[in-house]
């Protein structure tokens, strides 16, 4: 393997109260990273981009697929918060598609995972699964409380980095969004530098978006 790469999954809640404005706005905002990333040389050549969602089950939308190649799908949203589901097939994901470094390769760079919820979850086994992320730490989590009614505390269950975006206008998810690309694109210029396992620093959120202490 030539370039070790930087695997981004955005993990996105498509529940029926994500309809309308909202998935619509999730929808301009993976297409809006998409550009950004496309503009940047360093991106383009480590980034590699997967979409996945949950409702009343996962679904891997788009597979671990460089950027260049990447297709920003299509989201519908409704059916309940299986929230345990969309964790389960993140570590499912994380085994499958993650390259491991061994003692004759490096593998890829620690994941970055986006989480995006809006409520609570639905199902009695996401606290397995956001254990086994807590356990494992096999990425870098950041979590997104999106509205009013997200349950923060859960989200905290399974990363300390959680952000509240309390206003869900598609302006907050383009400024959401920018915040992606530019934590992808720092990411990517960085991976060369950082030690392997080490957090990254992420760029300052926002205005609108808080990280909940």
């Amino acid at each position: 393997m030539s370039t070790r790469r930087l695997p981004v999954y955005i993990l996105a809640d498509v529940s029926g109260s994500m309809s309308g404005t909202p998935i619509e706005s999730v929808k301009s905002g993976i297409r809006q990273l998409h550009r950004d990333l496309m503009s940047d040389p360093q991106a383009i050549e480590s980034a590699f981009l997967s979409v996945i969602t949950f409702s009343d089950s996962a679904q891997q939308l788009v597979p671990l697929t460089e950027v260049a190649s990447f297709n920003p799908p299509d989201l519908r949203a409704s059916g309940q918060t299986n929230f345990g589901d969309g964790l389960r097939l993140l570590l499912d994901c994380f085994d499958r598609e993650v390259v491991k470094t061994t003692a004759d390769q490096k593998g890829d760079w620690r994941p970055l995972v986006f989480v995006l919820s809006d409520g609570a979850p639905s199902d009695v086994d996401w606290p397995t699964y956001a254990q086994q992320l807590r356990d494992r730490r096999p990425a870098n989590i950041i979590a997104v409380a999106c509205g009013d009614q997200a349950d923060v505390n859960v989200l905290k269950q399974v990363t300390e980095a959680v952000i509240l975006m309390q206003d869900m206008s598609p302006d907050a998810f383009k400024a959401f969004f920018k915040f992606v690309s530019a934590s992808v694109k720092q990411t990517s210029a960085k991976v060369g530098s950082v030690a392997d396992g080490q957090g990254i620093t992420l760029p300052p959120p926002p205005p609108g978006i808080t990280i909940v202490p």
